[in-house]
């Protein structure tokens, strides 16, 4: 796996390690974290999962993210999304945060997925998701 290319990306795999320890995460002890990039103003923006005993009400980190953006800015444009995980290799976002990430991604997207030592997998968003539900 490759490290970073560039010093965003090395923010935004910092940012989401770090806001990866707040995790709520009592029932699957599973932390992630991720950090967004926007287009419109240059800010990163952190999320992390926070888990419920009833698991659909649990919210994944991404989807932290991108409320915590919109919360601020109003409708964004994702620039890049970074997601670390303790997982090897790096977990994608599920299904149901890929959709949501439809609304503020381009095809291109990068999407970058990394360990805690910053190994990094490297996908757009196009290839996650080739066909999102649009209406």
């Amino acid at each position: 796996m490759e490290k970073f290319k560039t010093d965003i990306e090395r923010k935004l795999f910092l940012a989401a390690r770090e806001v990866r320890l707040n995790s709520y995460s009592p029932y699957s002890n599973f932390k992630v974290g991720a950090a967004l990039l926007s287009h419109k103003s240059g800010k990163i923006y952190t999320g992390t999962n926070v888990e419920n005993s009833s698991y659909g009400a649990t919210i994944c980190a991404e989807r932290s993210a991108v409320v915590k953006a919109i919360s601020e800015e109003g409708n964004i444009e994702i620039e890049t999304l970074f997601v670390v995980s303790d997982a090897n290799p790096p977990s994608p976002p599920c299904a149901m945060c890929l959709q949501v990430l439809s609304q503020f991604c381009k095809s291109d997207t990068p999407i970058l997925l990394s360990n805690l030592e910053g190994d990094v997998k490297r996908f757009t968003f196009g290839e996650l998701l080739p066909h999102p539900f649009v209406l």
